[in-house]
């Protein structure tokens, strides 16, 4: 290790913030240019995934029509009726290395009524498509809980009518917002923003502590205004509150998001939504332990379980921010404060190394080496050993002023 690099780490763990604001924000707007001639270069998905669209209801509407249509024609001729669905399976996930993003590749698995392997998911997948239209029909939306609930005799358990809705959507081609079903949000956003929602101007910067409970209803959420530079998301809803009381997107112009833990849908589409948008970066700040990896790579580059809707939730632009295992010394984080790993989070460490969108970031993958060096973990609340006004005064502002980031 050359001394150079030992005077860099003493000099980032000892700098002082400078809060002006053109200083700090100096990175960030590099990384905007950066972003935007990135966006030019990026061509199509390729030819051998499953492209998705979010479509409007009418259209839904009549993919339904054409799937029932098809269905009743293989009943007159065959006698033997057969959905085709696009396998969700591992096998069928495609690491998209230009777009970093997981997609859906297009072999398909077939449903078939005559089998009885298959006849009970082929029963209750009808019988989803029957409320979904009428969904549609009526002009409402429904939460994944409340279909478990319209016919829990047929469904058995909600993990069987979950499974069918999300084949469902990638059988339509569309994303599974499109066909009004959706999943109980719990993120919350604050920070330089004004929405439209269902009709109701809403101010984010005039919302207490706690902030907007982000909808699962995003096809009725419209962006007015924000004069953010970047969006901040949080893991825990305790980073948050801290910002929040701190009101630190008046010091620094942001838009503070959080999943409160392993980010829902509805969280991720949002944050998807503001960068695309707004054409800003996004910075993610997590615990230094493998689970907040894992959760910043999934806002990354989507999850398998809904890589054909990857297009709609990844933000592959977001970069993390911290807390990085190399911040554990560099920011002098005390030892009494850290947490000795477990072997199930020496197994999770493992597998992120290898996985390809890491393998493919060095720096991730010395930091995640670091990791496993050392065996040490802390949560985000370990910067308050400094100070409970450490993460915004100096831990945010020195990460951000000094472009470190992953």
């Amino acid at each position: 290790m050359s001394t150079k690099k030992r005077r860099g780490r003493t000099k980032l763990a000892d700098r002082k913030p400078v809060w002006e604001l053109d200083k700090l924000l100096r990175r960030v707007r590099e990384l905007r240019e950066q972003l935007a001639k990135r966006r030019e270069r990026l061509g199509k998905l390729p030819p051998n995934v499953m492209v998705v669209e979010e479509l409007p209801a009418e259209e839904v509407h009549r993919r339904i029509h054409e799937v029932a249509r098809q269905l009743y024609m293989q009943i007159e001729e065959t006698g033997r009726p057969v959905f085709e669905i696009p396998a969700r399976t591992s096998d069928n996930i495609i690491y998209d290395e230009d777009h970093d993003m997981l997609l859906l590749g297009q072999k398909r698995i077939r449903r078939v009524f005559h089998s009885l392997a298959s006849v009970a998911d082929a029963t209750r997948t009808i019988r989803i498509l029957e409320i979904i239209h009428e969904l549609i029909e009526e002009g409402i939306h429904a939460t994944k809980r409340e279909i478990f609930y319209n016919d829990v005799k047929l469904f058995k358990e909600q993990r069987f009518s979950d499974n069918v809705i999300e084949d469902i959507a990638a059988m339509l081609g569309t994303t599974r917002n499109s066909t009004h079903v959706v999943a109980a949000a719990k993120g919350a956003a604050i920070g330089r923003l004004v929405i439209r929602d269902s009709g109701d101007v809403i101010d984010l910067t005039k919302l207490g502590s706690g902030g907007w409970a982000i909808t699962p209803f995003l096809d009725q959420v419209e962006i007015l205004e924000s004069d953010a530079e970047l969006v901040l998301v949080v893991e825990k809803d305790a980073a948050l509150i801290r910002l929040a009381e701190a009101k630190y997107w008046n010091k620094l112009p942001c838009i503070i998001i959080t999943g409160k833990g392993s980010a829902d849908i509805a969280t991720r589409a949002f944050l998807r939504k503001l960068v695309k948008e707004l054409k800003i970066p996004a910075f993610a700040l997590v615990d230094s332990d493998p689970y907040g990896h894992y959760i910043f790579s999934v806002y990354l580059r989507g999850s398998k379980k809904l890589s054909y809707e990857s297009p709609f939730l990844a933000t592959p632009e977001i970069k993390l921010l911290g807390v990085l295992s190399k911040d554990l010394d560099e920011f002098k984080i005390p030892k009494e404060v850290r947490l000795p790993m477990t072997k199930a989070d020496i197994e999770r460490t493992e597998q992120l190394l290898k996985e390809p969108f890491v393998q493919r970031n060095k720096k991730w993958v010395r930091d995640l080496e670091l990791m496993l060096e050392r065996k040490e973990k802390a949560e985000i609340q370990a910067l308050a050993s400094h100070g409970f006004k450490y993460l915004t005064d100096q831990y945010l502002p020195v990460k951000i002023e000094t472009g470190d980031w992953i």
